[in-house]
């Protein structure tokens, strides 16, 4: 009987030994062996056989988010014997930062890394997970701090690039590579963005202004260009008119100068063999007709006669003598 349960403890201790000597690592995991307190080998993925008493897992610390019940997001530590080969994001708290314009803004960041070399983030660093985040908590009050609030709000890219910058060169000898850094947030005080606010309005009214006195310059410039189109477009046509009725005056006495010109002629050749003179003839004609329109008028109670009264008789003789012949 108690041989049995001799051998029975026997085999319940080398079954605890082999269940505690083989380990079962996980894809993308690994675990630092330690032996006698010593770095011993870090086990790959897959299954690993190690001595249970004087092989021991070196625990590290790990970094989770979880949200409480009131909705609070909080980071909390714990310890671990797994280290995640995996790229992690660590979300940062909000901070406090001061600008270079002594504006003091809150700001929220992300950080994504990755574990390249698992030896050196166990020995080179006691706390691999707070290291980081003190480090991108100073490296980015340090940025922050020589940007003004504006270039702040609208250079997330630049910082996102120094920060990563700073933070891949300083976690190289922990065996991090950090691949990526993100501004989430960055929340100026309210007076700040009430002031903000102010500005932006100010500016929209400012360009708005400036548009529709724009629009006004341009409109009166358009109705000045029609005025005055309309009034080189009068002005042209008057002149036209005027050069129009100019040359149809001129050659209306042009043709009324060569009518004259061709009775003449033809007087001449009705009066020639006569001792009428053709000139004379015509004087007195101009006199009849003269004559002819001061009794016509219908306030003339008195006609005079001219006072060369003797070349008008002549003129009139003339013209009997003509007729006779």
């Amino acid at each position: 009987m108690e041989i049995t349960v001799i051998f029975g403890l026997l085999a319940l201790f080398v079954i605890v030994l082999v269940s505690k000597g083989i380990k079962i690592i996980r894809q993308g995991e690994t675990k630092i062996i330690e032996r006698l307190g010593r770095y011993h080998s870090t086990l790959p993925s897959g299954i690993n056989v190690i001595w249970p008493i004087i092989d021991k897992p070196r625990s590290v610390a790990t970094r989770f988010v979880r949200t409480d019940v009131d909705g609070v997001t909080r980071a909390y530590s714990s310890m671990s014997d797994v280290i995640d080969l995996r790229e992690q994001v660590f979300d940062f708290p909000e901070q406090s930062v001061i600008t270079k314009d002594n504006v003091t803004t809150r700001i929220n960041a992300l950080l994504y890394f990755q574990i390249t070399d698992p030896f050196k983030s166990v020995y080179e660093i006691e706390n691999l997970p707070n290291a980081i985040e003190k480090l991108t908590q100073t490296t980015l009050r340090n940025i922050i701090g020589e940007l003004e609030l504006d270039e702040t709000l609208t250079s997330r890219d630049t910082i996102n690039s120094r920060l990563r910058e700073v933070l891949d060169d300083a976690t190289n000898k922990w065996g991090v590579k950090v691949n990526r850094v993100e501004l989430q947030d960055i929340t100026p005080p309210d007076s700040v963005r009430c002031a903000m606010e102010q500005q932006m309005q100010a500016e929209r009214e400012r360009r708005a202004q400036i548009l529709k006195a724009e629009g006004d310059k341009a409109s009166a410039i358009l109705r000045s260009e029609g005025e005055k189109a309309s009034q080189i477009n009068q002005a042209q046509a008057e002149k036209e008119s005027q050069i129009l009725k100019a040359q149809g005056e001129a050659e209306a006495k042009v043709v009324q100068a060569k009518a004259e010109a061709e009775a003449i002629e033809r007087l001449t050749e009705a009066i020639k063999g006569t001792n009428t003179d053709p000139a004379t003839y015509q004087l007195g004609l101009k006199y009849i007709e003269a004559l002819k329109e001061i009794a016509g008028g219908q306030d003339n109670k008195t006609v005079y006669m001219p006072y060369e009264a003797t070349s008008l008789l002549g003129s009139l003789g003339g013209i009997k003598d003509m007729l006779k012949g």
